[in-house]
C-alpha cells in the first residue's frame, strides 16, 4: 500500500494546499492499484456509464491540465478533450488505453501541475479570461483542485468497493 502523507501541521499555505492535493491524488492512484483492465473499465453504477476507474483517472488528468495549463497559463483548449463541443464526456472515454498508461499520464500531469504551482506566487492571476474562473488566483485554483480531487477520490472509493469490495481511506 502506498504511503498517504498529510501536509505538515506547521507548513505554510503553499505546503498545506499542495500537500492536501498530493494526498488526494495518492488516494486516487491507490484506488486503482491491483485492478484488472476489465475491472478498470467496468461501470458499476447503471445510471453512470462513464463512471469507471479508468474514466475517472482520465477525467482527473484532464482536469489538472484544464485548470493549471488552460485556465491558469492560457494554453490552447483544443489540446484537452474537456473542451470538446461534440462530447461532454470525452475526457472520461479511454478506449483501449491500458490502465498503466492512464496512471502514468496522470502522474506526468500532476508533476506538471506541481511545476506550475511552484513557479508562481499564490496571488498570481490566471490568464484565460474566456472562462468564468479564468482570472482567479492560483490560490483559488489550488483550493478548487483539492475539492475536485477529493470529491473524485470519494467516487473512486465507492466504485472500487462496488467492483471488488475493497475499502479504506488509508
Amino acid at each position: 500500500m502506498p504511503e498517504h502523507t498529510r501536509p505538515p501541521f506547521d507548513g505554510d499555505e503553499r505546503a498545506q494546499l499542495v500537500g492536501w492535493l498530493d494526498l488526494q491524488r495518492s488516494i486516487v492512484r491507490w484506488k486503482c492499484a491491483g485492478l484488472s483492465e476489465a475491472a478498470a473499465r467496468r461501470a458499476p453504477l447503471p445510471t453512470s456509464p462513464v463512471m469507471t476507474m479508468a474514466g475517472l483517472l482520465s477525467h482527473l488528468r484532464w482536469t489538472e491540465h484544464g485548470w493549471f495549463e488552460i485556465i491558469f497559463l492560457d494554453a490552447d483548449p483544443a489540446t484537452n478533450p474537456q473542451y470538446s463541443s461534440e462530447d461532454d464526456d470525452a475526457d472520461w472515454r479511454v478506449g483501449d488505453t491500458p490502465l498503466a498508461d492512464l496512471l502514468a499520464g496522470y502522474e506526468r500531469q500532476c508533476a506538471r501541475s506541481n511545476e506550475i504551482i511552484a513557479a508562481h506566487p499564490l496571488d498570481a492571476r490566471a490568464h484565460n479570461a474566456a472562462y468564468r474562473a479564468g482570472t482567479g488566483s492560483l490560490r483559488w485554483i489550488l483550493a478548487h483542485m483539492v475539492e475536485e480531487t477529493a470529491r473524485h477520490a470519494g467516487h473512486a472509493d465507492i466504485v472500487r468497493e462496488l467492483l471488488d469490495g475493497r475499502r479504506g481511506y488509508y
